[in-house]
């Protein structure tokens, strides 16, 4: 029994771990239940049993298993940890569970399993059971399956994952256990519920019978989709959401909700990759050309099997296709056609997208095949280009196939129409855009009016597929010239089409349909007058149906025409309403005037031919009228008659009119009714020759170029322009060319440039450029200038055969035009579209407009250039010859600019010469290539999969040259194709998986460049992921940094979930570790682009606006801009690409010793990169890098500096840095000696990197290296100090364990020097933080150094105190004494030596520190202490310093460390420091009082509390110091209740809970404070905690700022959180200003130093709300600063400068912000002198300038400390005048007192300026003030006081001012200043006087020798009326028992006593809550004075009388005399002990 009593005892976790299965037993019992008990998810009690849940399942004992079963299910499904525990719980269960006999231990198993996946570990758990299928034991297979199976049924197939399912099924149906084939079949039954018939292949193999069972079931199977039953956590809310739906009926919605879930699986993904190409008989290739028709049967036989695997392996395959498509176009037997076609569509099928690459060369070929008459061939032939279709896309295929379009042969046009029509069932309304469905509605409109009844049948259908595919909106604008009856048989086509996609398609353009309804309103109300007229028009009406509603003009290149369409559209109903071309038949003369008559009086069409001009002008007004008639305005545009009436205007005298202004209103009339009436181009026709003509006429010409613009905007400019141009040229007027040239200038700005015909312009201006004329030319020039905003660059190519002289002017022009963008469209929009389709026109328009231009320039056939003998010259064995042939290439493209995309048997050719061996010639056909890319424009991306991926796998070259020309090339492909093409596909992922570093990293650096600039991308690019997961684990240190840098732009793109899910194949190490690099790169997932707004696509059509900003390269252009930056790409190539490539290769750059430049060594040594250095630290602490720590240096630790200095180090001395002869690493050292002082910022922007390499010259073994390497050093370091550079810890880390390392180094002189530099790096680096790493030094086995490092510790405690022992001096200590019993002698020394030295600092508290040490260790040291020559002499002043050195555990860059021989110290001050000078009494404060922050900071709030036993002091009798007791430190917790109000008790306990080490608690505390703070009526309640909650949140933002920040775990969004409820509490808080005026020195200088640090942390700036926080800081100072006791704020800022500036840890800028903040209440004590204790003050500028006499103030580093200091005393006394000098009262020695000798010089100096005399005079003053002050001086002052008295603002402080020197110097006259004045003024001043004096005397005062101030006597006065609870609730800080104590302090110095025993108590600032003299008012002392206070309250509970409330309260004195003053205290004090007891 003994035993089991014994494991009663143990803890839960201990029992569950025992070898009794009773202990383990009741374990798991307790454990359940303390499981169920947990509510919170991330309760750290769920830790503790983290690594015990797999004993839980494993148990050998089946009861217990039992158990332990349903506490793991539990943990599992309530644990926030239990992920980490999926594999090895899993593993157990299948192992130890599934084989148990006892069916509900395999049910617990099953569940387990399932809660797994639940918590998203679904892979995890399917790769355990999966495993478990391979086991032995059947059992195990049974219930594997069966988990397996429940998994599939509940959760669905998409968690999980089939496939690898499916893998093992046949080997499941044919094991021998009957149990095991029943559960596979089961399984293979739910497989086939959610996959159908995906399954029957895989299972096709298996036997027979079984899979006759199988089909049985599956018949029985619901035909319904399936739908999961149970979700996942992150879908739970679905769950939800999908039982509200049922629940309200709406099943239907949820339906087609989940209809999306159930994702298809693609049989063809659960099929085997077969590899056939090894397969292919050995003489295919020789059978296949064979003469014999039965050989190259048998060879296509061979074939055909091999491809009937449905699923092929990547490869190879162009050889193959090749040989097929050869008899397919070329072979006569129509039978063998027939069978090569049958291989081609298998290759297609089982290639898919791989075969994609293949298409273009085949597809042509099959097309033109289709002349063959017969079934079978056809047939054949259909198949195969339908199985191609599937494998590429339309986009790349459709030149080929519009080419075929134009045979002569029908059944081709036929079977080609056919062909397209299958094709577009297979497209969407995004897959089939405008930009293509232009050219094959242009082609098969041709079509439809074919003489061939089944050619039109054909495009009929074709048409018809468009039509439903993409809606008629879209389509419509191309079939404006169909008539009635072709329009309708296409309608009718498209309502028997049935689309693949099903109708998606179609509705999706239904629904584009409506959009712009809303629109039309808008735009009529903007677009103004036009656009209103244009309301009323779409009335179509069925009167005429041809010529449809509006002038739509042609549909060619016009994006207008769409948005034309669609603004109809969104009026009215849709059919006939698309814009069309107006076709007008032309009518005759007769038909004209009978028409014309109708709307024009009869009078009018009379005069029109009259001789009398008169006569005419008549009629032409009244044919004006006609037209401004209201009447006309109602008509109908269709109603007008337009050509009836410019056929009236062009009757004789028609055009060639003779007066000027009756043909001037003829065409203003023109312009009326083009803007009037649908103007035909057939009424353009009758008009425009006769424009043209008068276009150059002086007075017509400008109502010419209207009526021009007029009918431009009816007919469309492109036609316009077209008609205008050639009329213009076919004449022979030089004026009207010019001006026509000048009216097409101003079109095109207004219009845009869609559309326009640039070939017959540019033609047209070529004869301009060409004519006699200037003007011409001038105009010409300009015209080209306009064109050239649109077209860019690419246009000065049609005139570079111009002579030089006329060149030079169209550069000038082109020139002038850089920079600018193209101007808005003004015209031809308001009747083509509105606003509700201008977007829809924008966003189209960088496709549409781009292309245009592109299709604009003429290219050129070069296919017949590219002979078969060119072929082979380029595949040559001979270079020379190779080269020929590429030279001749190059020449091809150069000479023919810009070509067609057919470019025959090239690619083949030139992809063989980019794996040449000849490196020169890869680099040339990288520049053909490139060449290339330019020539053909976007028509290139056809050949990417074929040519553009091998140029990919030229980035895998191991020359640095190629590589970047390779990527150069890729650059230029990508900008003319977009990123589609080349992510779609496995290409891409085939390319990555390659182990060749270079590859990877340059493809990784591409797509890194162009992800970011995409919208969306194909889904293929996941296929790349795994590969991207390995580069990251890859052995060079740049693949994984380029992996690191891509992987935030495969998350934009793929979503944080599909990157996670692909973790789940890697091994459990790397998935850690990805998975943790995915949360870091999901905070750095940059949005996707935005769509482009419009005025991106504005300069559209050209690009010259992109072309001419700074950024040089086209490479740099995002994907958007498709073509914007391409036909600059000749000039722009050079600089641009090749300094891309620079970039991009330059790491790697210098390391290359193969380019023999001679480097100019002249330059400076080290490159200033900007942010550099930081952007090195983000990526060693974002693991993009190695971090810099090896025991010894390894290679990829110096490639990795190599490549890091590359950037910023001159080549030529990085070769000798890197040099493996030691002599050129000295002549490095001697070069950066040399250059030390000249390139101070490049050294400061290198010295991380030159530290490191420094820390390599460390593992050298030559000695002359190192010793110079230790010169350098210490010049550096000198230099740094002076510098006043602070090393960073990046560059700290990376150092200085390795220079310590040469500490224990046997040579002397190098030790020396090192402890040398260790010295001066204490100048760059606090000190403190030195500390750890010699720390660490002392742990090593070389003795020496660690004698070394004991000896540097005790120094660095020597001179800087105890601050800097880190972590705590305790664990510091304890450490070092470890060294005391070494063996070796000379480190027990240095053990000894330094404990000494803490000793000498810090008196007996050693012992404590050091703990237990062994008896033979503590006598040692004993003796060694005694044998020190030093005492603790200075241990009053360096007790103090304890206090702060407790804080600086936390924060080590505030040390607070104040310097300064105790003896100077005046006595109030070392009273205010020293804890105690008896050993004994200091010793039991210490242990009172002892503060272990690290203790309160680990605390997560749960504190146990007990009452402290009371100090007991004895009082002998009154004139022993006054001892008020306190209480041990203890936390607040709620159990005060008993004793404590309520409120104040839950206040504090929620006060203790900010501090809290548990973010969330803290959170919870400070919302609750935030309600009361926020609420006016509440937040009195907080009166009185003040401080304590002030505390308690510094504490917390300490905690922040060492714990948290550095804890990577924690989400950095937590901490942003913790941060902003800290921070708008104090706001809160601060915004009260009673409250905030409770805040007392101590807790303010702490809580200012806390968000000074705050502001100054660098790793706030790195987060995303960082900069946020530090605003909000910024504010929250200012407040503190305005709101605070002014007093006490003032003099807390001076204590946190003075230990600013003491402490060298502190960085500078903190000092300067303390002075801010100085600075900030020097301009705020005008308002707030009178509320300042002045006393105080001036005594915190005394002890503060006691530490920095004037000396060594000038000595700092900055002027401000000493600016600062000035200001503040000149400000004072600016403010108080002579008066200062009455407010040092509180400083003992004045005359030792610098400050006032200060306030002297500053009073005498402003006397002198001011003229006014010092009031100093008293008998004291004499002593003081040198010279007595003249007479007149006198007067001048008298004189300033009656002014003000005179003065109504400032009366009464004249009058004090005058009282206050009456009672100085009595014998003063006044008498003369009040003669002269009335006698109502005199008696005014008498009357003011005595009123001060009644005041001031009637108040029993203090005699003012006592030497209080009299301010301070003003608030010394009792006021019985309030009783005060506390003394922390004071607002006044006099009213303190400080003040009291200070009077007894007088009382007695009358009393003759002497005072200087005081100095033997506790200080002070311990006892009270709102110390008197701030200097060590910390923190700590606060705690202990809110403790005392909570003690009171206790108190006060026991006295309920008001008496005695008012007895613990601070109390009051009267002044009647001094005896009762002491009895009163007396017996106080008697009554306060007895009350205690």
């Amino acid at each position: 029994m003994g035993d089991d009593s014994e494991w009663l005892k143990l803890p839960v976790d201990q029992k569950c771990e025992h070898k009794l299965w009773k202990a383990r037993l009741s374990g798991y019992d307790e454990a359940l239940k303390i499981f169920q008990k947990i509510k919170d998810e991330k309760s750290p009690e769920w830790s503790k049993y983290l690594g015990l849940i797999k004993k839980f399942v494993t148990d050998s004992n089946a009861v217990v298993q039992l158990r332990g079963l349903e506490a793991a299910l539990v943990y599992v499904e309530n644990a926030h940890v239990a992920g980490k525990t999926t594999g090895e719980v899993v593993s157990g269960v299948v192992s130890k569970v599934f084989n148990q006999p006892k069916a509900k231990a395999k049910e617990l198993g099953i569940e387990i399993c399932l809660m797994y996946i639940e918590i998203e570990k679904g892979e995890s758990v399917q790769e355990e059971l999966l495993k478990g299928l391979d086991n032995k034991n059947p059992k195990i297979i049974v219930a594997c399956t069966e988990t397996l199976r429940k998994a599939l049924s509940e959760f669905g197939s998409k968690i999980i994952l089939l496939k690898p399912i499916i893998k093992v099924l046949p080997k499941l149906f044919e094991s021998r256990d009957k149990a095991v084939r029943d559960e596979a079949k089961l399984i293979a039954v739910e497989i086939y519920r959610w996959i159908r018939d995906a399954l029957r292949h895989p299972l096709q193999n298996i036997n027979s019978v079984q899979l006759k069972e199988l089909e049985e079931e599956w018949v029985k199977l619901p035909t319904g989709a399936p739908k999961p039953n149970r979700f996942l956590r992150s879908q739970q809310e679905l769950e939800a959401k999908l039982e509200q739906q049922q629940s309200a009926g709406g099943d239907a919605e949820g339906g087609g909700d989940d209809g999306d879930e159930v994702p298809q699986i693609d049989a063809y993904e659960l099929l085997e990759a077969v590899e056939i190409l090894s397969k292919l008989p050995k003489d295919f290739y020789d059978k296949i050309e064979a003469k014999k028709w039965q050989e190259r049967k048998e060879a296509l036989e061979a074939v055909e099997v091999l491809v009937k695997n449905p699923k092929l392996e990547a490869g190879d395959y162009a050889d193959l296709v090749k040989a097929l498509k050869k008899v397919v176009g070329k072979d006569t037997n129509v039978m063998l056609v027939a069978l090569a076609a049958k291989c081609l569509t298998g290759l297609a099928v089982g290639l898919r997208k791989k075969f994609g690459q293949y298409a273009g060369h085949v597809v042509p070929t099959i097309l033109e095949k289709f002349k063959e008459k017969k079934p079978q061939v056809v047939q054949a032939l259909q198949e195969a280009i339908d199985a191609i279709f599937l494998t590429t896309t339309l986009q790349n295929i459709s030149e080929d196939v519009l080419a075929v379009m134009d045979n002569k042969n029908p059944t081709i046009k036929q079977q080609t129409s056919l062909f397209i029509a299958r094709s577009f069932r297979h497209c969407t309304a995004s897959t089939l855009p405008k930009s293509l469905l232009k050219p094959f509605c242009a082609a098969l409109l041709k079509h439809i009016n074919d003489s061939a009844p089944e050619v039109r049948d054909a495009a009929f259908e074709a048409l018809g597929t468009a039509l439903k595919v993409v809606g008629e909106k879209a389509v419509n604008p191309f079939l404006a010239d169909v008539d009635k009856l072709k329009l309708d048989k296409i309608k009718e086509c498209s309502e028997k089409v049935e689309l693949i996609h099903g109708k998606k398609a179609g509705s999706a353009a239904e629904k584009k349909d409506c959009k712009p309804v809303p629109g039309r309103a808008a735009a009529s109300g903007a677009a103004g007058d036009k656009d209103t007229k244009d309301v009323s028009v779409p009335k179509p009406g069925p009167l005429k149906k041809a010529p449809a509603t509006k002038a739509g003009g042609p549909p060619k290149k016009g994006k207008t025409a769409a948005p034309g369409g669609s603004a109809s559209t969104g009026t009215k109903n849709k059919k006939g309403l698309e814009t069309k071309e107006i076709v007008e038949p032309e009518l005759s003369i007769e038909v004209c005037e009978e028409k014309a008559s109708a709307v024009l009086p009869p009078t009018c069409i009379q005069l029109l031919d009259s001789s009398n001009w008169k006569e005419r002008l008549a009629c032409m007004e009244e044919f004006q009228k006609m037209l401004n008639n209201h009447s006309v305005e109602l008509m109908e545009r269709t109603e007008m008659p337009c050509q009836a009436l410019v056929r009236m205007l062009a009757k004789k005298p028609g055009w060639k009119e003779t007066n000027f202004q009756v043909l001037q209103m003829k065409l203003h009339i023109v312009a009326l009714i083009a803007q009037k009436g649908n103007f035909s181009k057939t009424c353009a026709q009758v008009v425009l020759d006769g424009l043209v003509d008068k276009i150059g006429d002086v007075k017509c010409g400008n109502n010419a170029k209207e009526a021009m613009t007029s009918i431009a905007e009816s007919c469309m400019l492109p036609w316009t322009a077209e008609q205008v141009m050639s009329m213009a040229f076919s004449q022979k007027n030089p004026k009207n060319q010019s001006e026509t040239l000048n009216w097409l200038s101003n079109a095109i700005k207004e219009f845009g440039f869609s559309g326009l015909n640039v070939k017959a312009f540019i033609s047209n201006v070529k004869t301009a450029l060409a004519a006699t004329n200037p003007a011409v030319r001038t105009s010409a020039i300009t015209l080209l200038g306009v064109m050239y905003l649109y077209v860019g660059p690419s246009l000065r190519m049609f005139f570079e055969d111009e002579k030089p002289a006329l060149l030079s002017q169209i550069d000038a022009e082109f020139e002038k035009m850089q920079g600018q963008s193209p101007p808005t469209a003004t015209r031809g929009i308001s009747k083509h579209s509105t606003s509700g389709t201008d977007e829809g026109e924008e966003g189209d328009e960088p496709d549409d407009g781009g292309n245009d231009v592109v299709d604009l320039l003429p290219r050129i056939e070069i296919s017949d250039k590219i002979t078969s003998e060119l072929v082979s010259k380029i595949g040559d064995k001979n270079w020379k010859i190779r080269k020929e042939g590429l030279d001749e290439v190059a020449g091809i493209i150069n000479e023919a600019k810009f070509i067609q995309p057919n470019i025959g048997e090239l690619p083949t050719a030139l992809k063989g010469r980019l794996n040449d061996s000849n490196k020169i010639l890869v680099q040339q056909t990288l520049n053909i290539l490139q060449q290339l890319a330019v020539a053909m424009g976007p028509n290139i991306k056809q050949h990417v999969k074929n040519l553009g991926i091998p140029i990919i796998t030229v980035l895998g070259d191991s020359k640095n040259n190629v590589r970047a020309a390779a990527l150069a090339t890729v650059n230029a492909w990508a900008e003319q194709t977009g990123m589609k093409e080349w992510l779609e596909g496995e290409d891409l992922s085939e390319e990555l998986k390659k182990e060749n570093p270079f590859l990877r990293q340059e493809l990784l650096g591409w797509l890194a460049e162009k992800l970011p600039t995409l919208r969306s991308t194909p889904t293929d690019l996941i296929l790349c992921v795994p590969h991207l997961y390995s580069c990251l684990e890859d052995r060079n240190g740049d693949v994984r940094k380029k992996a690191q840098d891509a992987l935030p732009f495969f998350m934009m793109h793929l979503g944080y979930e599909k990157m996670a899910k692909a973790t789940g194949k890697l091994k459990p190490t790397s998935k850690d570790q990805v998975l943790a690099m995915l949360e870091k790169a999901k905070a750095n997932m940059p949005s996707k682009p935005a769509a482009p707004a419009k005025t991106m696509s504005k300069p559209m059509g050209g690009s010259a606006p992109a072309k001419f900003q700074p950024t040089p390269a086209p490479v740099e252009d995002s994907v958007s801009s498709t073509i914007e930056a391409k036909p600059d790409l000749k000039k722009a190539k050079v600089p641009g690409v090749s300094s891309k490539a620079k970039n991009a290769q330059g790491k790697k750059v210098p390391s290359k010793t193969t380019l023999k430049e001679d480097d100019d060594k002249s330059g400076p040594i080290f490159i200033v990169v900007p942010n550099g250095k930081e952007q090195r630290m983000r990526d060693e602490k974002g693991l993009k890098v190695l971090k810099w720590n090896f025991t010894t240096p390894r290679d990829e630790y110096i490639e990795q500096l190599k490549t890091q200095m590359s950037s910023c180090v001159a080549k030529w001395l990085q070769d000798e840095m890197f040099h493996s002869d030691f002599q050129h690493h000295n002549k490095a050292l001697a070069v950066m000696v040399d250059h030390l002082e000249t390139e101070k910022e490049g050294v400061i922007g290198c010295l991380d990197l030159i530290l490191k390499w420094l820390t390599l010259r460390f593992f050298d073994t030559n000695t002359s290296v190192l010793m110079k390497a230790l010169e350098y050093l210490k010049l550096l370091f000198t230099l740094l100090s002076e510098e006043e550079y602070h090393l960073t810890e990046n560059e700290a880390s990376s150092f200085i364990p390795y220079l310590i390392l040469k500490v224990g180094e046997p040579k002397d002189v190098i030790r020396k020097d090192v402890r040398a530099i260790l010295n001066r790096m204490c100048l760059v680096y606090p000190a403190s933080k030195m500390f750890p790493f010699i720390m660490e030094g002392t742990k090593s086995k070389n003795s020496k150094q660690r004698a070394e490092c004991l000896e540097e510790l005790g120094c660095l405690v020597e001179s800087y105190g105890m601050n800097v022992c880190q972590p705590t001096p305790g664990k510091a200590l304890k450490e070092i004494a470890i060294h005391i019993g070494d063996r070796d002698n000379a480190v027990r020394n240095a053990a000894l030596n330094t404990i000494v030295t803490v000793y000498n600092v810090h008196g007996d508290q050693v012992f404590k520190l050091i703990g237990n040490l062994s008896e033979k260790d503590m006598s040692m040291l004993e003796e060694r202490i005694k044998r020190s020559a030093k005492r603790p002499s200075a241990v009053p002043v360096k007790q103090a310093e304890e206090k702060p050195q407790r804080t600086q555990n936390i924060n080590s860059n505030a040390n607070m460390l104040r310097k300064g021989p105790a003896e100077d110290m005046s006595s109030k001050l070392n009273q205010a420091r020293s804890m105690s000078g008896h050993p004994e009494a200091a010793q039991m404060v210490r242990r009172e009082f002892q503060l272990d922050l690290d203790e309160i900071e680990n605390d997560n709030g749960t504190v146990r509390c007990e009452m402290p036993e009371l100090v007991q002091h004895k009082l002998d009798d009154i004139f022993e110091p006054v001892l008020i007791p306190e209480p041990k430190i203890r936390a607040v917790s709620p159990h005060f209740d008993d004793m404590h109000s309520n409120t104040a008790s839950t206040i504090n306990f929620i006060i203790s809970q900010v501090a809290s080490g548990d973010i969330n608690t803290s959170i919870q505390a400070l919302t609750q404070i935030d309600e009361v703070l926020r609420q006016e009526d509440k937040a009195e309640a907080m009166s009185g905690h003040i401080d304590q909650f002030l505390i308690a949140t510094f504490m917390q933002l300490r905690l922040i700022y060492s714990t948290h920040m550095a804890d990577e775990k924690l989400d950095k969004d937590e901490i942003i959180k913790l941060y902003s409820c800290i921070i708008g509490n104090m706001i809160s808080l601060f915004q009260i200003e009673s409250l905030a005026r409770e805040a007392s020195t101590g807790v303010l200088k702490d809580l200012m130093h806390g968000l000074i640090t705050l502001m100054l942390d660098s790793r706030i700036e790195d987060l995303e709300e960082g900069q946020q926080v530090i605003r909000s800081v910024n504010l929250l100072v200012v407040k503190v600063l305005e709101k605070s006791d002014q007093t006490n704020i003032l003099s807390a800022l001076l204590v946190l400068l003075q230990d600013s500036l003491l402490a060298t840890a502190t960085s500078p800028k903190f000092s300067e912000l303390v002075m801010k903040c100085l600075w900030r209440m020097v301009r705020l004590l005008p308002d707030t002198i009178n509320s300042i204790n002045l006393d105080r003050i001036l005594l915190d500028i005394h002890i503060f300038m006691k530490v920095f006499p004037k000396e060594k103030l000038k000595q700092c580093k900055s002027e401000f400390p000493i600016r600062t200091l000035k200001t503040l005393l000149h400000t004072l006394c600016k403010l108080k005048g002579p008066k200062i000098l009455d407010h040092l009262t509180m400083i003992d020695n004045k005359n030792e007192s610098e400050l006032e000798a200060h306030l002297c010089r500053m009073m005498k100096h402003s006397m002198d300026q001011t003229g006014s005399k010092s009031d100093k005079e008293t008998e004291k003053g004499a002593s003081r003030i040198d010279e007595k002050s003249s007479k007149a001086k006198v007067n001048d002052f008298l004189a300033e006081i009656f002014k003000k008295i005179g003065s109504k603002e400032n009366t009464k402080e004249g009058l004090a001012e005058l009282y206050e020197y009456k009672k100085k110097y009595s014998d003063a006259d006044i008498e003369p200043f009040l003669k002269n004045s009335s006698q109502f003024f005199q008696s005014y001043v008498e009357r003011g006087l005595r009123v001060i004096e009644m005041e001031r005397e009637g108040k029993g005062r203090i005699p003012t020798s006592t030497g209080i101030s009299p301010q301070m006597e003003v608030t010394c006065v009792p006021t019985p009326t309030s009783t005060v609870s506390s003394i922390g609730n004071t607002n006044g800080e006099e009213v303190g028992p400080s003040v009291y104590l200070e009077r007894l302090k007088i009382l007695r110095q009358r009393c003759g006593l002497d005072n200087t025993k005081q100095d033997d108590r506790p200080p002070l600032t311990s006892l009270l809550s709102k110390p008197a003299i701030p200097p060590v008012a910390s923190s700590t002392d606060m705690l202990h004075s809110k403790l005392s206070q909570l003690r009171e309250s206790r108190e006060q509970h026991q006295h309920s009388d008001l008496d005695s409330n008012q007895t613990h309260s601070a109390g009051t004195m009267t002044s009647s005399s001094s005896t009762t003053n002491i009895d009163d205290l007396k017996k106080r004090l008697e009554r306060i002990k007895s009350s205690r007891k």
